[in-house]
């Protein structure tokens, strides 16, 4: 396979596995802290929800780093490009929720997306650059 197409199927994982750890995390959020499927759609959380909000967006960010790595079998360049389509596709979202979290929330939220790909990226490069 190309490693353009790679790169691109890659990035595309990375994207999935984001989106879908994330649906499957809110899930497991709303079952396991008490009040969050009944303050969710008014999006009146309290501290500890916004943190574990924040907790599972980590989590996807990590893991999608670390599927983009498998798919790619390099960490470099897919990495980058899955962390600055997270960040480009996060922030309209943010600025639409602007006035509804604390901004701190944002900027914590925003500003680990870049980190936590390429760290997620970095966890198994070794081992998948052999199996190339």
């Amino acid at each position: 396979m190309p490693k353009s197409v790679r790169a691109l199927l890659a990035v595309v994982t990375g994207l999935v596995t984001w989106f879908a750890l994330g649906t499957l995390g809110n899930f497991a959020i709303r079952a396991l802290v008490p009040d969050y499927a009944m303050v969710e759609k008014a999006m009146n959380f309290t501290l500890p929800m916004l943190r574990a909000r924040l907790a599972l967006g980590a989590a996807c960010t990590v893991a999608a780093g670390a599927a983009c790595t498998v798919v790619a079998r390099q960490w470099a360049l897919p990495a980058y490009v899955l962390a600055l389509v997270v960040v480009l596709l996060f922030i309209p979202v943010h600025i639409g929720l602007w006035t509804r979290f604390p901004v701190w929330y944002h900027l914590l939220f925003l500003g680990s997306l870049v980190p936590l790909t390429l760290l997620g990226a970095r966890l198994l490069p070794r081992a998948h650059a052999e199996a190339a």
